[in-house]
């Protein structure tokens, strides 16, 4: 099989990539293992939240300069990161994520333990406030299913108690939501999302609010709405008779989920080939060039394009691994920025930062992989793969792997 560009990995990086390439015309497949990290996603993407030093970062484009060199910011240029996060806001849009925010600004998002965090865009409908541990009301009533563990309410009207906000937790169950329950393993987000998507159960949850509900100025409500689109949550808030704001859930994610689907949704739409439950296993190379790969459920299929990008993640999603003697890069076996001793890996404290956790794949300034010294020409690595920066400690996950995605599409569509 012949392709203009193969993507290995089928996360955000992977498919906003993909969706790009699409959209310029190339011919796209990508090989996606399963579940990526915005499974995890609390509903908002981060652009930089916080400086080397934890400090909360208010405006991201600024803070943005003072960051080490292998950070991939820097290898972007700071000249271009505004132009491209604008882009991503538009790809989002595109595909049906509608989000509030913009690059110049943090704002903040409320978490699901009641705290809040900085972010650069979160989904239309979730609580947000200008102002770090100030909402903008001054009384809400928290409302949850009976059963959902998934909302930790106490620690949420504790949290918000104590940035002045009246909270006062009220429950609630309805028939088709009682019979989930009968499965412990069953009472979460993505599981009630799916119930929710009939409108008889969703008008009966509305009922079930408009009784219970006070003099509060408004509604929060758990995050487990829309697991394929946005309806469900738009019909909510015109069927309650008070305003209604989203709150984030423990994971999994349904507006992660959503996110996943809609990003899959388009690019397939856009003529983009999609191999689901596949793994890449390997390449053959030619000079400083990658010719083809295989994957691991079709192996007696070679697959050919003219460029590759590795998008595989990080530890979590295996695109790197370790072993008692280094860190690697499992696919190509790139060169990868890792101490050599085990013993420098981690820290003792559990609370500080982790040096694993800017290990990656070592590129060069255009993000092109490198392979035992030597620059591969047409193979690209974007995402949490990269090397240079830690994704928890700076709460730029997100932003890396949608602006280095588009950084590295412009790149093969501008060339010759």
């Amino acid at each position: 099989m012949s392709y203009d560009i193969i993507i290995i990995g089928g996360g955000l990086s992977g498919l906003t990539a993909g969706i790009t390439l699409a959209n310029a015309g190339k011919r796209v497949c990508i090989v996606s293992t399963g579940q990526n990290s915005l499974h995890f996603n609390s509903g908002s993407f981060d652009l930089l939240g916080y400086d080397d030093n934890g400090k909360v970062v208010e405006h991201p484009l600024e803070a943005i300069a003072t960051l080490g060199e292998q950070h991939p910011y820097k290898k972007i240029g700071a000249e271009k990161i505004q132009s491209l996060a604008d882009k991503a806001k538009a790809l989002l849009k595109e595909v049906g994520v509608k989000t509030t925010g913009n690059s110049k600004q943090n704002h903040y998002r409320l978490t699901p333990l009641g705290t809040t965090r900085p972010a650069w865009l979160t989904t239309e409908g979730y609580v947000m406030s200008q102002q770090m541990d100030i909402l903008p009301w001054k009384s809400v009533e928290l409302l949850n299913i009976q059963g959902f563990l998934d909302l930790p309410t106490t620690f949420i009207a504790a949290n918000l108690k104590k940035n002045g906000v009246a909270c006062q937790v009220k429950s609630f169950t309805t028939d088709e939501l009682s019979h989930v329950r009968k499965s412990p393993t069953e009472m979460r987000a993505t599981n009630i999302a799916k119930v929710l998507s009939d409108e008889t159960a969703l008008r009966k949850v509305a009922d079930c609010i408009n009784a219970i509900s006070g003099d509060a100025e408004v509604l929060l409500f758990p995050a487990v709405l829309g697991f394929n689109n946005n309806d469900s949550l738009n019909e909510l808030k015109a069927m309650v008779k008070k305003p209604i704001e989203y709150i984030a859930t423990l994971p999994p994610s349904v507006s992660g989920v959503r996110t996943t689907h809609l990003l899959k949704q388009h690019f397939t739409r856009l003529g983009g080939t999609l191999l689901v439950g596949d793994t890449a296993n390997g390449g053959v190379f030619e000079g400083n060039r990658l010719v083809s790969i295989t994957t691991k459920n079709l192996p007696y299929e070679t697959f050919y394009a003219d460029e590759f990008i590795l998008a595989s993640g990080s530890f979590m999603s295996h695109g790197l691994q370790s072993n008692y003697q280094h860190v690697f890069e499992p696919v190509f076996s790139l060169d990868v920025d890792a101490a050599e001793a085990r013993s420098e890996w981690t820290k003792e404290d559990a609370f500080e930062a982790q040096p694993y956790m800017e290990y990656g794949a070592k590129t060069d300034k255009d993000f092109h992989a490198i392979k035992d010294g030597k620059t591969i020409s047409n193979l690209f690595v974007i995402g949490s793969l990269l090397s240079g920066h830690n994704n928890i400690k700076l709460a730029d996950e997100t932003g890396v792997s949608l602006l280095t995605a588009l950084r590295v599409a412009e790149t093969i569509t501008e060339r010759k």
